[in-house]
């Protein structure tokens, strides 16, 4: 199952995402055109210095999905704006509130 900015599989739901860092207010929901396609914009208010920005999409995301932030990991993308993230947990029910959140 898929929708552009998602991709469902075996652990979970992997998440093509933009992150936004030093917003005036963390947040997320809307879909930003990407390189390769869309995908779910995030705003935080962290750096990007040291990984800050990443571990505060990664529990921007987890808190949105009511699951514990060992849930949500960084796959590719450490230094750019444009991540893939992996939500581990039932890919059906990720999928439908991901739908609900963008």
């Amino acid at each position: 199952m898929t929708d552009g900015w998602w991709r469902s599989g075996p652990e979970g739901i992997t998440l093509r995402v933009k992150v936004q860092p030093r917003a005036r207010r963390p947040g997320g929901g809307g879909l930003a055109p990407g390189v390769d396609g869309p995908r779910l914009r995030l705003a935080v208010t962290e750096p990007a210095e040291d990984g800050r920005a990443n571990r505060a999409a990664c529990t921007l995301l987890a808190t949105a999905l009511g699951l514990p932030a060992a849930a949500v990991s960084l796959l590719q993308g450490a230094a750019a704006r444009e991540k893939l993230v992996q939500v581990s947990g039932d890919a059906e029910a990720l999928a439908a509130r991901m739908r609900d959140w963008a």
